[in-house]
């Protein structure tokens, strides 16, 4: 696998990326992968790697990049999380990759991982009918769900209030509240206060963001453009009793979503703990999707007996 840092623009942005290359000429031009991060990840998170040196290996170019605001890519608005933002960044993604004489333009898919980085796979995948199939990993089917499902009742009414009072001053004032990222917008469970799968990327991620961002995660709701994807495959992996985003957003996603569609649903780990009980197994049913679905034909035929 070669690792080729890139840039392009989305947005007026220039964003900053890592593709992924197969060894070799074999299979050129080769099909392309793109990712954009999962929520408060980075492009040079070592567990996205590792699922692109099985993909490479497979003969995929994969494209990880960091959204405007986020790690070495431009954008005046630091450390935002806005999805209607991110779904924008990774359609200029997947044009840039089109651009690329070594990937194959008509063979492109979406993979994400991680909360709103699942989700917006599936959600570019609905919205550009450019993606052939795409992968959701652990992602989300409904922003307000998932925020909702962090807290207790009477913690999610206030919560709520909070953000309509936060959207009434930024109408006077111009200016919102400042809030903890991890504390405010997602609340930590035990196991992500003492995970170190994005050691190498802790100290770039950003601790604080506007409030905004979570009125912008309470109206994104990918489950609602899922249906879109067919006749295009979609492929969702799951953690039974996950903490981080609970599985009951990917049978939601696998329920509204059209066929082909497939479900994996992985038992007797965590939202971290997958990355490595269930790493091989998850990277070959993923290999496996793409190899499937990730198609183009040249002439397409439909006939009614």
């Amino acid at each position: 696998m070669r690792n080729e840092k890139v840039t392009f623009y989305s947005e007026g942005d220039k964003l900053s990326g890592n593709i992924y290359l197969p060894d070799g000429d074999a299979g050129k031009p080769w099909p392309g992968i793109v990712q954009g991060p999962g929520f408060l990840g980075l492009k040079d998170a070592k567990h996205y790697a590792l699922m692109f040196e099985k993909l490479c290996e497979a003969g995929y170019a994969c494209l990880c990049f960091d959204y405007r605001g986020w790690g070495d890519s431009e954008g005046k608005d630091r450390g935002w999380v806005m999805p209607e933002w991110q779904v924008a960044d990774i359609r200029n993604a997947i044009s840039y990759m089109q651009t690329r004489a070594d990937v194959d333009p008509n063979r492109i898919a979406t993979y994400g991982s991680g909360g709103t980085g699942g989700g917006n796979a599936v959600y570019v995948a609905a919205i550009d009918e450019r993606v052939k199939c795409a992968v959701c990993y652990l992602g989300i089917s409904n922003g307000r769900d998932w925020l909702h499902s962090m807290r207790r009742e009477y913690e999610w009414v206030d919560y709520l209030k909070r953000v309509e009072a936060d959207r009434k001053k930024r109408a006077l004032t111009g200016v919102g509240e400042i809030v903890s990222a991890r504390e405010e917008i997602m609340v930590a469970t035990p196991e992500r206060k003492t995970t170190t799968i994005k050691k190498e990327v802790a100290d770039k991620i950003p601790d604080q963001m506007p409030l905004q961002c979570a009125e912008a995660i309470i109206e994104y709701s990918p489950e609602e453009v899922v249906h879109k994807i067919a006749p295009r495959g979609v492929l969702f992996i799951a953690v039974e009793n996950d903490a981080v985003t609970p599985e009951a957003q990917s049978v939601r996603l696998y329920e509204k979503a059209g066929e082909p569609k497939k479900l994996v649903l992985y038992k007797q780990t965590t939202h971290y703990g997958i990355y490595n009980d269930y790493f091989n197994d998850v990277a070959a049913n993923v290999v496996d999707w793409y190899n499937r679905h990730l198609k183009y034909h040249k002439v397409e035929i439909t006939e009614q007996a």
